[in-house]
This record gives structure tokens, sequence and C-alpha cells, in this order.
């Protein structure tokens, strides 16, 4: 239930935006509410409830959490944008430079920067070429699904 409506509901429309650490913090607490009101408290053996851990929960989902799941997405729009034609509207809004300079401080973080450095992590060094060819991107997608954060 929960991989089906709950997590593709909350999740629409993530892939074009920056992940941000308070963000994930937020998503976690969200995903752990939603799984124990699913599963449900647990009964110990002195005919006890009690609600589920964190570690149990975690068990229970393995790697596929919804961080995970958002990198997923992110990499596989990532990769049909960088295979659409130049003409496309979307392509050209993509790589379109503002002629502006930026305010002084530190760089905003940037959907491409998040992008990448997801891909660092995954240890792709020819993601250029991987992008190409839609079967092995594909393969890179379905491992961000099960890569820890």
């Amino acid at each position: 239930m929960y991989q089906t409506l709950v997590r593709p509901v909350v999740t629409y429309g993530c892939e074009t935006g920056v992940l941000k650490e308070n963000i994930k913090i937020k998503l976690r607490v969200f995903e752990r509410k939603a799984l124990r009101r699913i599963y449900g408290p647990t009964k110990e053996s002195d005919d006890t409830w009690r609600i589920k851990s964190n570690e149990e929960l975690n068990r229970l989902i393995g790697n596929k959490n919804i961080i995970n799941y958002i990198k997923a997405q992110r990499l596989a729009w990532f990769g049909h944008v960088h295979r659409m034609p130049d003409n496309s509207m979307v392509k050209k809004v993509y790589e379109w430079s503002p002629a502006v300079t930026r305010s002084l401080g530190r760089p905003k973080n940037r959907w491409e920067g998040d992008v990448k450095s997801d891909i660092a992590n995954m240890k792709i060094t020819n993601w250029r070429d991987c992008i190409r060819n839609r079967p092995k991107w594909k393969e890179f997608v379905e491992k961000a699904k099960i890569v820890a954060p």
C-alpha cells in the first residue's frame, strides 16, 4: 500500500527540485509515521503492545526508502533530459544560462549539481555515455533505489 499509493503521491514532481538536508529529514519522519500506521503496533510476549522502532521499520523496508526513490527519479529525469533533441523546449530551458551576475555569498545548491553528486556517489564515471544507452542507464536508476543514502 505504501509503495503503490502513498510514496508516489508524496514524491510527485520531486525529480525537478533540490533535495536539501532539512527536506530529507522531514521526508524520513513522514515515511516512518506512515509505516508505523500501516504496519501497526507489535504485540509482545506478555500481551503488551508497543510501537515499532526505527530499526524495525528500516528492516521492513530495507534500503528502499523514500530518499533513494527520489534520487532514482531524479536520475531518470536527468537521463531523459539529456537524451532529448536539442530543439526541445525542456532541453533549451535546462541549458539556458542567465546573463546576470549572482549575489555574493555561498552559492545555492543547484539541481544539476545535486544529481551529479548522486552520480559521483554511485561511482558512475562515464555517465554521458551511459545516458545514451537506455538499458544501462535504467540499471543505474534501479541501483540508485537500493544504494544507501
